[in-house]
């Protein structure tokens, strides 16, 4: 099956796209990433809107909800997406819609646990995001999802919410960490738990972190056409520096990763993500660092 990727040559295969990838990131010296056009050459596909995970601002955001919006409007970005903390509209998401609206943002989606989303818990979690507009409610963490004896318990909950939420109008997803890219047979647990859940499910890939599993996050969205509608671009965590943990600054080449994570993968959402503040930066000075760094890199591939 395509699906579980099962291929005798796939050490090969990730090894050269890797090559790709990873240009210019021996080099610590290096102080912006080359921009180079994929091998392959893509129709034209609809531009995804940049969000950013508000996880990279928390403590901004804990410590002035709004203005931490604003400023995020003002670099630019087309959406947030959120991490648990809704500030003063914790228990008013027609209000929090309003303001998004007033600040030029929307909902690219909203990290849940497994918690919320299960027995009555559901019907609350599912009308909140429902009036926020909440398109995508993506499960960030799960320990069992890397534990061969408990990864099938994952894929089987995270089909019986995508049925549950359908009547909602919201799509359940699942995002990886390096964990979930660690081998599982012939495939990885991320390749078994998409093979196992229906389409409707979201595949939320963090690039970061696949990069940092040293797996091929192109042949990841290649294996699963249309269900990488939001995916996470970050600067990989290293435990030796291979340039500066900012897109466009960190030895990665993004822009194959953003055509196929787009015209194969579907996404209708990028969102940047920084947990690192190099340099003296404040999260708020790193998040505008990427955010251009990304921009860049999109505008020289156009």
């Amino acid at each position: 099956m395509i699906k579980q990727l099962a291929m005798p040559f796939a050490p090969l295969l990730v090894a050269l796209t890797m090559a790709l990838v990873l240009t210019g990131c021996g080099d610590s010296e290096t102080e912006t990433a080359p921009v180079a056009t994929a091998d392959v050459t893509y129709p034209d596909f609809d531009k995804p809107v940049i969000s950013i995970q508000l996880w990279s601002v928390k403590d901004d955001v804990k410590a002035d909800f709004v203005g931490t919006l604003q400023a995020l409007a003002n670099m630019g970005f087309d959406g947030v997406e959120f991490a648990g903390d809704f500030g003063p509209y914790q228990h008013n998401p027609t209000g929090l819609k309003a303001k998004l609206a007033e600040l030029g943002l929307a909902v690219s989606g909203a990290h849940v646990g497994f918690d919320a989303l299960r027995g009555d818990n559901l019907v609350a979690t599912a009308l909140f995001h429902q009036q926020l507009g909440t398109p995508y409610v993506i499960v960030p963490w799960d320990d069992r999802a890397f534990a061969a004896e408990t990864v099938d318990l994952v894929a089987q909950e995270l089909t019986a919410i995508a049925e549950r939420l359908a009547p909602y109008g919201l799509r359940v997803g699942y995002h990886n960490h390096a964990q979930e890219m660690a081998d599982f047979g012939d495939i990885t647990f991320w390749q078994h738990i998409a093979s196992n859940t229906p389409d409707s499910v979201v595949l939320q890939q963090d690039v970061g972190w696949t990069l940092v599993a040293e797996k091929d996050p192109v042949a990841m969205v290649k294996a699963y056409p249309g269900r990488t509608l939001t995916a996470h671009f970050k600067a990989p965590e290293y435990d030796t520096p291979k340039g500066t943990p900012i897109v466009g600054k960190d030895g990665i080449n993004w822009l194959p990763i953003y055509q196929a994570t787009a015209a194969i993968g579907g996404a209708q959402w990028i969102v940047l993500e920084q947990e690192q503040y190099p340099d003296g930066l404040t999260p708020l000075e790193a998040v505008a660092a990427t955010k251009q760094g990304f921009d860049a890199i999109i505008t020289a591939g156009n």
